[in-house]
């Protein structure tokens, strides 16, 4: 069970002290493509329009690596991460990675 944790792009928290800095953390997942979202994401590159499909799949993955992100920083003793940032890379033909990273610190 993920505990909350303060989340933020920004390099600190605002109107909150820094009290401790425990380091970089991340957390990251490997998603592969599916056959039906790629058939249905060739019939939209011909009328045009979101790839819902895919959507779905990012917005999923990006959630998975943000808990595992913040499980991470929880079990050093943070309370928050900032400076946070994703990445995306391709493993293989057909399956990729989403990166989350960021400094996990505790904060007053």
């Amino acid at each position: 069970m993920i505990t909350d944790c303060i989340l933020t792009n920004l390099e600190s928290v605002p109107g909150r002290q820094t009290i401790e800095h425990y380091g970089l953390v991340s957390g990251s997942t490997v998603r592969a493509k599916h056959v039906g979202r790629d058939i249905a994401a060739g019939l939209k590159n011909i009328v045009g329009g979101e790839l819902k499909g895919y959507t779905e799949l990012l917005i999923e993955a990006r959630g998975e690596a943000v808990d595992r992100m913040k499980q991470q920083a929880l079990a050093m003793g943070a309370n928050a991460v900032v400076n946070i940032r994703f990445s995306t890379s391709s493993v293989t033909p057909g399956a990729s990675e989403l990166y989350a990273y960021g400094t996990a610190v505790k904060i007053a």
